[in-house]
This record gives C-alpha cells, structure tokens and sequence, in this order.
C-alpha cells in the first residue's frame, strides 16, 4: 500500500477549541480515528475485524465529505473567510480520502492456520493522516464559529446605532418607533448572546457574559422609563442625570459582552479579579506543600512575604466600621498563630537542609500540616465573618424601609425628606458594597468572585439612581412617569438582593464541599508522630478505568437530583437542603473516579462516604418529621422508601468505618461505597417528585381554607402556571424578553400622564 498522501502536510494541528459545540462535534470523530490507529498496531486481524475496520474508515471519508460540503458553502455565503476555509475544507477531504485508502484492504487474502489474515500495516500513514484530519475539521469548526462571533458583533452595532438614536429623541412618538426597533433588536442580540453564554466552555467567561446580560436585563427596563421621565419633563437636571447613567451602563455592558466574545484585552479584564484572600490561601498552602515533595525547589523564606501579602488582604474585615471587636480579635489572634506556624515551618526546612535530607523529616511534616491548619482555620473565620455580615444585611434590607420612605416622600412632593432618606439609602449601600467585596475574597472559585463584583457594581450604581429618580418625583409628584421610573429602579435593586441571597447560598455549598475535603486530612497532634504509618490509597489508571462507569452513574443520578429539586418552590426545606448536599457530595465522589476534584485519595472517599451517610440519615429524620402531615396513603409510601434509605446510609457508614488492608480490598471497598451512593440517590430521585407535589398540595389546601373558591378549581389553574413561568425564567436564552415585549405592547400608553 502507498504512504499516505498527508505525508507532506504542515497543517497547525494545534487549534483551541473554546466552545462546547465545537468538543461535542469532534468527539465521534476522535473516536473513530482512535479505534483505527490502535487497530494498526496488530498486522493479524479475523475477517470480521477487517471488515469492521474497513466500514469505520469509509464511514469517517463519507461523513467528512458532507461535513466538507456544508464547510464550502459557509465558505461561499462569507467571502471573508473564504481562503482559510477552502484550504481547511480540502485538507478535510485529501485526510478522508487517505483513511478511506489506508482502510482498504482490498481482495480477502487467505486466512492462516490460526484463523487470522495478515495484511499491510501503515501505522505512519494512518497517524498522519488523523492528525491532518483532525487539525483539518477542527479549524472549518472554528471558522465556522467566527460566523457566530459576527453575528453577534452585528447585531451589537445594531443595537448601538438604535441606542444613539433613542438618547436624542425628542417626541413620544419618535421615541414610540425607535423604541419599538430596539426591543427587536435586543431580544435577537438576548437570543444570540445566551446562545454563546451556554456554549463557552470556560466558566469565568460564562460569568462575564452572564453578568453583562443580567446588566442589559435589568437596563432595557430602566431604558424605557428613564426616557420617558426625560421626554415627560425635558427640563429637569435630576431626570436627565437618571437616564445618561442608563444609557452609560447599556453601552458599558454592550461593550462587555464583545470582548468576551472577541476575547479582546482591555483594562477592564485585568480589574475584573482583584486578589481575593481565598486564592491567596489556595497559593499559599499550594507552595507550603511543594517542600513535601523536595526539599530543594524553593526557598520557604519567601513563604514569608507570601503570608504577609495574605494578611495584608485581611485588612478589608479588620478595617471595616461594621466588623465587631470579637471578630476583629479572632482573625488577628489567627493571623498571628499562621505567622508562628510559618517561622517554625521555617526552621525545620534548615534543619533538614543542615542534615541533608533527602525527604521531608517527621518535624517538617507536623511543620506543613500546622500551617496549612492554621491558614484553612484563619479562611473559616474569615468566611464566617463575610456570611454573618451579610445575612444579617439581607434581613435588614428585605423590609426595604428607605425605599418605601424614598416613594412616599417623593410622591408628597418633599425635597427635604428626599434627600434625608438618600442618606441612609447611601449608607445602606456602601454597606452592601463593602459585603459584596468580603464574600468575593471567600467565595471559592473565579465564577462566584466574577459575580460578587458584578453585584458590588449594581448596587454601587443603582443605590444614585434611585435617588435621582425620587427626586425627579418629588419635583413632580403629580407624573405618573415619574413615579413609575421611582417603581423600577426600587425593583432593581429589591432583585439584586435577592440575586445576593442566592450567591451567599452558593458562596456557602462551596465552602462546604470544601471543608468536607478538608476535614478528611491528617491533622497535627499528639499522634503527628506516625504520620508516615498511613498512607492513602491512590488509584491506578486501571482501576480509574474500572471506576469510570459506576462514576458516570453517580454523576447521572446527582444530575437528576438537582433537576428534581429546581421544580421545588420551597428551596429553604430541609428535604431540598439535604438532598442539594447529597447531590453534591455524591457528584465530588464522581470527579474522584476520573482522578479530579477536592477528593486525592480513598481515605478522603471514605470520609466523604461517612460524612454523606450522615446527611443522608438527617434527610431521613427530614422525611419522618413530613410525613407526620401526611394522610396513611400518603405516609406508607413516603416511610417505605425513607427505611431504605436508612438502610443504604447504615450500609454506608459501616462499610467506610471498617478498616481494610492492601490494595485489592480497598478497590473493593471503593466500589462498594459509589454503589451503595448510587443506591441512596436513586431512592432520594423517587421521593422527591411526590414529596415536592404533597408539599405543593398541603400548601394550597391551607391557602384556600378560608377561600370560596374550591380546592379542585385552584388545582387547576396553579402547577401548569408555575411550571411555565419557571421554565421560561430559568432557561429563556432571553434576558427579559417577556418583560420586554410586554414594554412594546403597552408602548400606546406612552402619552399618559
């Protein structure tokens, strides 16, 4: 058989794919291309091997030629890229033609005595030609993906020519016709710019856009009776200052949004992420570690300026007019002891270089453990601060006393009381801003430190622009514009709270998955002395093979878990609560069978498996206290399944607290606890449906006690609603596209006073 016709290819094989869509188009064709170059390795193969070789390849050459087709006529319809995706598209078809040749076995030749034939093997041939075609189909995709990147940078240029026409309008009905045209406009670019946000493959950047949308969202609202207030009264400063700051953040997050898509560097990337104290942690113990595995990598003395670096960030909580002198105490007392943890660290470092040791000694051990200790504890007390301080604003802020004062005060026409209600809006909202930048330095990871900036920047704009638009009211307390503009900035900012309920819950689910990992290493004491004794098990890359499909069940199960509990109203019940920590604990031990995530070894899986029985057992005394509310039907079938669940979790605990020894009986205790977690999530999978639809009924039941309407004319008309209304606000590609058409709907109301 020839060589391959790829041979001379220098096609750039090394192309980033940044999408989701464009992974999941290559995958099967990796796959098959993998099937066939391992294949090559064995010249004997059985007649039916042959023949199954011989189908993949000229399946790989047929589907590449319809992929190459559709390529060509992207090519035609976009003359920009025209050349690059011609050269690609004919790369694509000479690598499909080769693995069509080299998979060709041609005449049957006779078999040999043990059955097998022997034919030519071009392994060379085979991997040339799998890279061309890789590389190949990989850069039609990403050109490809340059449409979409056009697209969606066109429909932001409409979106900013119609902006600029709307800032300058100046009658009802001119705005009533240009207003009409951007609301199309936004809910394509809505439809265009989620569609991106949920295939990006990197989660930072889902944040930016997803917080630029949220901007947008909350903007075109704003957009709309900001400039009706301005067109009403066209001479007053404070309605004029309210609408320049929304058109100011429109085109702000406009601009946002292009760059993630562009990946352009602006100013603004590198502010985005400020030091936060938890990836200073995170660095911190990482290069405390490293001396574990040798001696001579770094210097620890440097770890000295790296804590300093880290204590100096403390300074945000030590500082604060809000923080009490306990907790001012508590992080300095901690600060202090992770400095005396860091000198000793230190000093054990030389000696074992003075005794020139080849591995860390039993002293430098305790060493590293002590520090790491004491940082995770001074992160605790930090994170404890950061969620107090902010509950306990949300619960102040959720009776929303100054906004009311501020309508009240502005609908009587009282410029005085106005103004007096703005200053404690102003302090609340330095409060809030100077939260929003505690809970970023514990938030955990980058995505929820994206969104902890994005929520200090709303409230640090919104908090003005209520204030301009209660006194744009007060100065005309007779215009219902004015008042209905009051309405919506007071609503912006009433649901930027309740986005900062829901991120202190996520800031919290981290932090927890967190401690549990943490919780399952040594720690130093009286017994530091043997540390060495008992070692964790790691799993090989065999039995990490083995493990895959029972992990890929618990990640299913889990999936659904968390499904199942997003149709729940009630997300503060303690059944959601528990089942959400199962979900994800059960989904950690998942990311263990693929060798990631917070759990390194079997003694952290066992923990895990401990700590999850535990909970699993507090969602069972959850079940038994609903049930007590339940009709007999209704309580069997809830009770039936609790005690099997009481029996898995028992199942569990036993099996992680029993002690085994080497290495075949460890794999076979891992097993069995990811099955036995299986078990229990599939039980939890069957409650939670009936659990959520008696809790929904019993609710309903007692709503309507002193109702003349009847239990069955409610029930009809109550889950479809809901349901549909979740749906479209949960997964809408859309950023308030109901909203918005609702505006254009009404647009005709526009001359009311």
């Amino acid at each position: 058989m020839a060589s391959s016709p790829c041979s001379n290819s220098n096609f750039d094989s090394g192309l980033e794919i940044k999408t989701r869509s464009v992974e999941q188009t290559l995958i099967p064709l990796v796959s098959q291309i993998t099937t066939l170059i391992n294949h090559k390795d064995k010249p004997k193969k059985s007649e039916r091997t042959q023949a199954a070789i011989h189908r993949v390849g000229q399946a790989v050459n047929v589907a590449v030629g319809r992929f190459v087709t559709v390529g060509e006529a992207i090519a035609t319809e976009n003359q920009e890229l025209k050349d690059e995706m011609g050269q690609a598209c004919f790369e694509a078809r000479r690598a499909g033609d080769a693995i069509a040749q080299l998979t060709d076995v041609g005449p049957a030749l006779p078999p040999q005595s043990d059955g097998l034939v022997t034919v030519f093997s071009d392994r060379t041939g085979m991997v040339k030609a799998a890279r061309l075609l890789l590389s190949s189909v990989t850069k039609v995709l990403v050109l490809a993906d340059r449409i979409v990147i056009k697209q969606i940078i066109t429909s932001r240029n409409k979106v900013l020519v119609t902006l600029d026409h709307l800032e300058r309008v100046s009658t009802f009905q001119e705005f009533v016709q240009i207003f009409s045209k951007f609301g199309n406009e936004m809910v394509e670019f809505a439809h265009l710019t989620g569609d991106r946000q949920n295939d990006l493959k990197d989660e930072k950047k889902k944040a930016r856009m997803a917080a630029a949308r949220a901007v947008l969202e909350k903007c075109t609202m704003m957009l709309l009776t900001a400039s009706k207030t301005c067109l009403r009264h066209p001479d007053c400063d404070s309605a004029r200052i309210n609408k320049d700051a929304v058109f100011h953040r429109m085109r702000c997050a406009l601009e946002q949004v292009i760059e993630i898509v562009t990946e352009a560097r602006s100013c603004g990337e590198n502010k985005i992420l400020p030091a936060s104290i938890y990836n200073g942690i995170k660095d911190f113990k990482f290069s405390v570690e490293c001396l574990r595995e040798n001696l001579n990598s770094s210097s620890p003395q440097s770890m000295g300026s790296q804590l300093e670096a880290l204590v100096e960030r403390t300074e945000d909580f030590t500082d604060s007019a809000y923080t009490s002198h306990e907790q001012r105490q508590a992080i300095l007392g901690l600060c202090q002891l992770a400095r005396q943890d860091t000198q000793q660290l230190v000093h054990t470092w030389a000696e074992a270089q003075s005794a020139q040791a080849k591995e860390a000694t039993e002293d430098m051990e305790v060493a590293i453990l002590k520090t790491c200790h004491s940082v995770s504890d001074l992160r605790r007390e930090l994170h404890k601060v950061a969620i107090i301080r902010a509950s306990d604003l949300l619960k102040v802020h959720g009776e929303q006393l100054p906004l009311r004062a501020l309508k009240a005060a502005g609908a009587e026409g009282k410029l005085e009381a106005v103004a007096e209600y703005s200053r404690t809006l102003t302090e609340q909202k330095e409060q809030l801003v100077e939260t929003c930048r505690l809970l970023c330095h514990v938030s955990g990871n980058e995505p929820l430190e994206i969104t902890c900036i994005h929520a200090e920047e709303t409230f640090h704009v919104i908090g003005p622009q209520i204030m301009s638009a209660a006194q744009t009211l007060a100065l005309h307390p007779s215009s219902k514009i004015a008042k209905e503009n009051l309405e919506v900035f007071c609503e912006a900012w009433e649901s930027q709270l309740c986005d900062m309920a829901l991120l202190l819950r996520e800031i919290n689910d981290v932090f927890e998955g967190d401690k549990q990992s943490y919780l399952s290493l040594p720690r130093p004491g009286k017994h530091s002395a043997n540390l060495k004794t008992a070692k964790a098990v790691k799993l090989d890359p065999e039995e990490q093979t083995s493990m895959a499909k029972l992990g890929l069940e618990l990640r299913l199960l889990s999936s659904d878990v968390d499904t199942e509990v997003e149709k729940w109203e009630e997300q503060e019940h303690d059944i959601v609560r528990q089942s959400q920590s199962l979900a994800s604990m059960a989904y950690d031990m998942y990311l263990f069978t693929r060798g990631e995530g917070l759990l390194k070894t079997t003694l952290d899986l066992f923990h895990q498996a401990e700590v999850l029985s535990e909970e699993g057992l507090q969602l069972c005394s959850a079940l038994r206290t609903f049930s007590t509310q339940l009709v007999d039907e209704e309580k069997s079938v809830v009770m039936t399944e609790m005690e099997k669940m009481v029996a898995l979790c028992q199942q569990l605990q036993m099996g992680a607290k029993t002690p085994v020894q080497g290495k075949t009986a460890t794999f076979q205790k891992v097993d069995s606890s990811i099955q036995t977690t299986g078990g229990i999530l599939t039980v939890v999978l069957s409650l939670l449906p009936s659990c959520n639809k008696l809790t929904r009924k019993y609710k309903l039941e007692r709503s309507t006690l002193g109702s003349p309407q009847g239990w069955r004319e409610m029930q009809d008309a109550s889950t479809p609603v809901r349901e549909e209304e979740a749906l479209h606000n949960k997964n809408s590609n859309g950023f308030g596209v109901t909203s918005l058409e609702q505006h254009m709907v009404g647009l005709n109301l526009l001359e009311s006073k």
